[in-house]
């Protein structure tokens, strides 16, 4: 009774917080939303498309920064990493998850914006993909660490190079793992505003130059959201509504394709063991 109490406690939140936002956004979408740029200031209408493709844009562009390095660091760490070196490398990947996304904002700021002299999607995308990497390097090395050990043995045993055990066995076995992982990842660092708001900064049209200003979904609900505006208001919460089912889109096809993967593997078991159950018939 009480594990089941603090279930619902835990969870609470989440469907409040969502049943907040639905009732306050959903209710504001329309067709110009997604397909219109921002109206003047005063004027009622106009939309957000500026933002879903910057954000869309600038998360991406991260995420190719990012994941393959992660990937990388956490194939090392959890196949490779002994000694001090590997330490190391673990305690400054905990050490960056714990930094506030404000102050890599700032990094990013002093390091791409002050030397381009410019606000620039690309610096909003090495923000972005800052916080990313730590959380792909830690779930890669914990999801192959599952990996029991006799597996690598076996295929060292059969004379394979370890490269190719790692990548072949090791890393395409848990494919589907690593993939959820790195869209965990990817979703959070979709929902960061102040990284943005000191890189990437913003702009009322639709640019995707790397080396310019560009619109995001978190900042323009803030931007809208502190407006005086009625119309502005309510355009916020719609686009709150937005980021929201996105971020849970990215987490819903990443619980779908870990669901997906086990039922495959159970159906590929039940063949396996019916076919053997005939022939000893």
């Amino acid at each position: 009774m009480l594990l089941a109490l603090s279930a619902v406690i835990v969870l609470a939140p989440l469907f409040l917080v969502f049943q907040y936002v639905f009732v306050m956004g959903a209710t504001s979408l329309s067709w110009d939303f997604f397909t219109q740029l921002p109206a003047p200031v005063g004027e009622t209408g106009g939309g957000m498309k500026h933002a879903i493709l910057g954000t869309l844009y600038m998360v991406a562009l991260s995420a190719v920064i990012s994941v393959p390095i992660g990937v990388f660091c956490g194939i090392y760490l959890a196949e490779y990493g002994k000694g001090k070196l590997a330490s190391l490398l673990r305690f400054s990947i905990d050490l960056l998850t714990g930094v506030p996304s404000i102050v890599i904002g700032i990094f990013a700021y002093i390091l791409v914006v002050v030397p381009l002299k410019s606000f620039s999607a690309l610096a909003g995308a090495f923000a972005l993909s800052i916080i990313i990497l730590p959380i792909v390097t830690r779930s890669s090395e914990e999801i192959l660490k599952l990996v029991p050990q006799h597996i690598r043995e076996a295929g060292l045993a059969l004379g394979l190079p370890r490269w190719k055990v790692t990548y072949f066995i090791i890393v395409k076995g848990n494919l589907s793992g690593l993939v959820t992982g790195i869209m965990l990842a990817i979703s959070r660092a979709a929902g960061e505003t102040a990284p943005l708001l000191f890189t990437a900064f913003g702009s009322n049209f639709v640019n995707l130059q790397p080396t310019a200003p560009m619109a995001s979904l978190p900042v323009q609900i803030y931007t809208y959201a502190i407006s005086p505006f009625e119309d502005w208001q309510r355009q916020a919460w719609a686009g709150a509504f937005v980021l929201i089912c996105l971020v849970l889109g990215l987490n819903l096809a990443a619980r779908l394709m870990i669901n997906g993967r086990k039922l495959k593997r159970k159906l590929e078991k039940r063949k396996a063991f019916k076919a053997q159950r005939e022939e000893s018939l």
